[in-house]
């Protein structure tokens, strides 16, 4: 049979005639803001362009974190210190609902998953004072978290990436000194629980809400606040050993507070900070090294924003 065209819910990739061997679409979501709204964009990893809405989530709230399987998304806590935790069904559309609670009301949160179990970690109540609770949740599931184990200091405000085995938590903000930046990455055994072990250092000392993605390999982490200041880097690590970040590019401008997703190959990076909120979609290819591309724009400017997919590194 030859094949000329490619069918609904693929992407669209050259086909050899009498070769109809489709590529699935990953499918991307980008739910919340810190000026506190509700939205949800979708997005098609695998090809360009803009994003389109898909709902709403149950509470108005930015700096939360996120996890998702190959079906369904889940999005814990949040700007202004809630414990609320929502989950969508990614292959829909429509509005968020009630999973349950986190143990702890955080924001500034970090969140990742592999297939089965999504971890929040950190974050900041409501009178700024941060946190090292780490909890979970099995995301085919509703019901509230559980306690995972802890940081290896109170922090918010980190980049978060997984693979299928491994959760990995870099930078983040502690309070202490004249900027409270960190470069130290955590990380644990998703299928266990216990607390994090040192995994090595950032090129730098960072904050807020880096956007992280990975394969099931390599995990980046793009973005934030350096010594109060915006940065573009983007660096990676590999997420199986223990060591220091290296670089890998630039995003298309400094920024903060960006959201973060990918597919098993390629990663994206929603929205963030300039100076004002921006609403630019930019990818990457996680295998190799280099600058960001533009990918298309989100319906809505925003940061603070968190990103999860049917298709990330942790599946």
């Amino acid at each position: 049979m030859t094949v000329s065209s490619v069918a609904s819910g693929y992407d669209g990739i050259s086909l050899l005639a009498g070769n109809a061997a489709y590529i699935p679409a990953v499918r991307a979501l980008f739910a919340g803001d810190d000026s506190i709204a509700n939205t949800i964009d979708y997005i098609n990893i695998n090809s360009t362009g803009n994003a389109t809405d898909f709902g709403d989530l149950t509470v108005s709230r930015g700096r939360l974190g996120s996890g998702s399987s190959s079906t369904r998304a889940v999005f814990g806590g949040g700007y202004t210190a809630t414990n609320v935790i929502d989950y969508v069904t990614i292959a829909t559309t429509g509005n968020a609902i009630d999973f349950g609670d986190r143990t702890v009301s955080m924001y500034g949160v970090g969140g990742a998953s592999n297939s089965t179990r999504a971890l929040f970690v950190g974050g900041a109540s409501s009178n700024s004072i941060q946190s090292n609770v780490v909890d979970y949740v099995t995301i085919t599931t509703t019901g509230n978290a559980t306690d995972f184990g802890d940081l290896t200091d109170s922090i918010e405000l980190m980049g978060v990436v997984a693979s299928p085995t491994r959760m990995v938590s870099a930078g983040g903000y502690t309070g202490d000194g004249t900027y409270g930046d960190r470069n130290v990455m955590d990380y644990f055994t998703i299928a266990t629980t216990g607390n994090a072990t040192d995994f090595g250092d950032l090129l730098a000392a960072k904050h807020h809400n880096m956007g992280g993605c990975s394969s099931s390999t390599r995990g980046l982490f793009s973005g934030g606040f350096s010594l109060n200041n915006r940065i573009d880097v983007i660096e990676y690590i590999t997420i199986a050993s223990t060591g220091n970040a290296t670089d890998f590019g630039d995003l298309l401008a400094t920024a903060y507070a960006v959201g973060g997703t990918s597919s098993p190959t390629r990663g994206v990076f929603a929205g963030g900070s300039t100076g004002s909120n921006q609403n630019v979609i930019q990818y990457v290819t996680i295998d190799t090294t280099g600058n960001a591309a533009d990918f298309g724009d989100l319906t809505v400017a925003r940061a603070g924003l968190q990103g999860a997919s049917d298709g990330h590194g942790g599946l």
